[in-house]
């Protein structure tokens, strides 16, 4: 029985995380692997590590948009950025693990991914914004936002934040196998062969 698994570290306001997702879904299927995603709070592990996207090297700064482009086209991805970036994520996050409890995890990411990096559509940042998304999965936008205002679910977001800490992730996105991170969306073929040898160890 094939139980391969990966973990994904996410935030939705982070530009790499949109690439990651959608090439680490094909790959995870090509070997039947599960994918388990963990939301957390970027910002806070940015603060947690001292670290400020803004410090970055201005010469780095510009060259970003232009990489981030070859990588749309390589990948034939809709992928503009946003007019207003950064945005407020906590709603989208917390709106995923009641999303999950539905059933509709996975297709709820898509389209909020889709929405504010390839439609440029910021209002995903409120509830009014996702409440499109999750009326169109068949879940009520009320009681969606109840579910993700609780305090359950706001504490699960901490619990994940600090154990993807604990864990060793300084970023998004990070992809892990067995334990071992792989960050960013240009680690993907490390995961793949990862995953090519547990497999080729299953049948042994």
């Amino acid at each position: 029985m094939n139980d391969l698994s990966v973990r994904f570290y996410w935030d939705i306001g982070s530009t790499n995380t949109y690439f990651a997702f959608h090439l680490l879904r094909p790959i995870a299927h090509r070997y039947g692997a599960r994918i388990e995603y963990v939301p957390l709070n970027l910002g806070y592990v940015f603060r947690k590590h001292n670290y400020a996207l803004t410090d970055e090297p201005a010469a780095k700064m510009r060259n970003r948009l232009v990489d981030l482009m070859r990588w749309a086209k390589k990948y034939n991805l809709p992928f503009r950025m946003p007019d207003e970036f950064p945005i407020k994520t906590s709603r989208v996050l917390r709106g995923s693990l009641v999303m999950r409890e539905y059933g509709f995890e996975d297709s709820y990411m898509e389209d909020v991914f889709s929405r504010y990096w390839e439609k440029n559509d910021a209002s995903i940042a409120t509830y009014e914004g996702l409440a499109s998304t999750v009326a169109e999965l068949g879940v009520d936008p009320k009681i969606f936002e109840e579910k993700a205002e609780s305090e359950e679910v706001c504490q699960q977001i901490i619990d994940l934040t600090d154990q993807a800490l604990a864990d060793g992730v300084f970023g998004a996105p990070v992809t892990a196998v067995e334990g071992e991170l792989y960050w960013g969306k240009d680690r993907l073929e490390f995961v793949e062969d990862h995953l090519q040898e547990l497999t080729r160890r299953s049948t042994v």
